[in-house]
């Protein structure tokens, strides 16, 4: 039961849940949102972008991207760099095998594709960058230009 009631329609019963997939959809019932919905294969896809989570550490030496993927091989997840200027991190989440037998009690996990993409700085070393994957935590390194910083010339005053 939820403690906060819905304002957004039937769909979500708690704005606050962190486990809601349901994404509110401002547009809902308008015809152009029965559209945009038809654009993908399974409702799970939006829901498995708006969760892939993600934190961006600026280091004196890079930026350092660490993405929650839990479940996930490095063989599903896609790093990229698009036109020098764009970190594009993308893959899916299969959904499990169903055996004949098998009744689902609850499904939570979301599956389905994701991308997250990121502008990067101008400082940002694009041919250097490195990723890794450790623990279902993806880290992607971006490193920096060193600053230069104005070089002072003393000038003497004659006179």
């Amino acid at each position: 039961m939820s403690l906060i009631p819905s304002f957004f329609g039937g769909k979500r019963s708690n704005v606050f849940d962190p486990f809601s997939l349901d994404i509110w959809d401002p547009f809902e019932g308008f015809p152009l949102s029965a559209t945009l919905a038809n654009l993908t294969s399974s409702g799970g896809e939006s829901s498995a972008i708006a969760n892939t989570s993600v934190d961006w550490k600026e280091t004196p030496q890079a930026h350092v991207f660490n993405v929650d993927l839990p479940g996930l091989k490095k063989e599903e997840v896609k790093v990229e760099v698009e036109d020098g200027k764009v970190l594009q991190i993308s893959g899916e989440r299969s959904r499990e095998k169903e055996e004949k037998d098998d009744r689902w009690q609850r499904v939570e996990r979301s599956t389905g594709k994701f991308m997250r993409r990121f502008w990067l700085p101008e400082n940002a070393k694009v041919d250097q960058v490195k990723a890794a994957m450790e623990n279902g935590v993806l880290t992607v390194t971006v490193p920096k230009e060193e600053e230069k910083k104005p070089q002072m010339k003393s000038i003497q005053i004659s006179g």
